[in-house]
């Protein structure tokens, strides 16, 4: 018999429940996207957990990884999909989850066709199940709804310090070797769209992470890259996050130089590709010998 979840996984599920059921209210039209993103993080802080990566919010053709950089000031609109994704870890032990809201109605839908494969999907996570089986299940639901799940966005299994720790939960119909065990953690996060079913890389790039790079830089860069080990370890964070209490250290410059050499690595902003609405929906699940064990619950 398995023992189940960790305890620190199990707290860092019920936090991260919690602060989104409480931030449901701050998704309304002209609050700050900076404003929920610093708002998400300090309440995962305060109920015992650390933000396992930057609190994103995208809205509409933004499919995944905004999170407000320095200086953001734009805001939730009157109408369309706002996607709220956050992360909580208790000594490394990671929950994942995200919901979609539709501001005014319009698109309902979209919501539904996510939260639906969803919980389809989840319901089939027992010990030798195929990957690929999860992406035929979840690519029939949505696409009942007259939608298109997004074929290069996938789920993800979850070790203790690592988000992405190899296998991958698609989104579509697809062959994979990969089969789930029993102890295994997923975050399982179906996308919908009405437009292509893909998305691609922008240029903007606002959470970074350590890549382990042990060559020794020069100057401030190297003090920035040994700071930024130090202080995130092997987790995503925020440029914003990143505080220098010296005015002639230019931080964006500093970064590009760590990018470049590989010390860090981005994850840039992900749009649909027709620039279509996008819709998300995530839990994470633990595999238990008889079946999943939703982590990411409001009791």
């Amino acid at each position: 018999m398995t023992a189940g979840p960790h305890p620190s996984q199990v707290k860092a599920g019920k936090i991260a429940a919690m602060v989104m059921k409480e931030i449901e209210k701050e998704v309304i039209p002209k609050t700050k996207v900076f404003s929920i993103c610093s708002t998400v993080e300090k309440k995962i802080i305060e109920y015992g957990g650390r933000p396992a990566f930057p609190c994103n919010v995208s809205i509409d053709h933004i499919a995944a990884h905004y999170t407000s950089p320095i200086g953001d000031t734009s805001m939730i609109p009157h109408r369309g999909l706002v996607k709220i994704d956050l992360g909580v870890h208790v000594d490394g032990y990671i929950a994942d989850m995200a919901r979609t809201f539709d501001i005014d109605g319009t698109f309902e839908g979209f919501v539904v066709a996510t939260d639906d494969a969803l919980q389809e999907a989840i319901a089939q996570f027992v010990p030798g199940l195929n990957l690929g089986d999860v992406g035929k299940t979840i690519e029939k639901i949505i696409t009942t709804y007259g939608l298109r799940p997004i074929s290069n966005l996938t789920g993800h299994n979850i070790e203790r310090w690592k988000l992405h720790a190899g296998k991958q939960v698609p989104n579509v119909k697809t062959r994979v070797a990969d089969v789930v065990e029993v102890g295994e953690v997923y975050a399982i996060e179906p996308f919908a769209t009405n437009g292509a079913g893909s998305v691609i890389n922008s240029d903007l790039m606002y959470i970074f992470a350590n890549t382990g790079l042990d060559e020794h830089l020069e100057g401030t860069t190297e003090k920035l890259r040994l700071h930024l080990r130090k202080k995130y370890g092997p987790l995503p964070f925020a440029a914003r996050w990143v505080g220098t209490t010296s005015k002639d250290i230019d931080l964006i410059e500093e970064l590009r130089a760590l990018l470049k050499v590989k010390a860090i690595r981005s994850y840039p902003v992900q749009l649909s590709k027709k620039g279509r609405p996008v819709s998300q929906s995530e839990d994470t699940i633990y595999v238990s010998e008889s079946g999943p064990i939703v982590i990411t619950k409001n009791d």
